[in-house]
This record gives C-alpha cells, structure tokens and sequence, in this order.
C-alpha cells in the first residue's frame, strides 16, 4: 500500500498517526515498545524517526510504501 506525505520526511510517529493505528504520542511509544514496526526491514523504536520517500514501513502483515513530496507543504 502506497502513503502519500508532504514535505521531505514524515516521522515515524506522525505516520502510526495518519494511519489511525494511535491517536497520541503516549501509544505511539507503547506501540513500538511491542516491536510491530520496521522500518527498511529493520525493527524501530524511535518514534521521532523521519521517514523519507522510497522508504518501506511494515507493520504487522502489512507493508508500506512511503511517497514523499518535498517541494509540497501541509
């Protein structure tokens, strides 16, 4: 599945947000703290971790394609 952002990065937290998966910055640490999200094939816990277009998030079964738009603004 393809996730469109603006800007050059989205970070880590930022994007467990935009897919509804947590709603505050709290779960999102717990959330990684469960060991569910790898970033590039490599598992992450940093919440605070910028992502950048081509990258791969994985969480559970399911895979992600990041799409970055850096010259775009929120």
């Amino acid at each position: 599945m393809e996730i469109r952002f603006s800007g050059p990065y989205i970070t880590v937290g930022q994007l467990l947000k935009k897919l509804d998966i947590v709603s505050s910055g709290g779960e999102v640490k717990i959330f990684l703290e469960e060991g569910r999200l790898f970033v590039n094939g490599e598992r992450e816990t940093r919440r605070g971790r910028k992502l950048l277009n081509g990258d791969t998030v994985r969480i559970g079964r399911q895979t992600y394609t990041l799409k970055g738009d850096p010259n775009a603004s929120d």
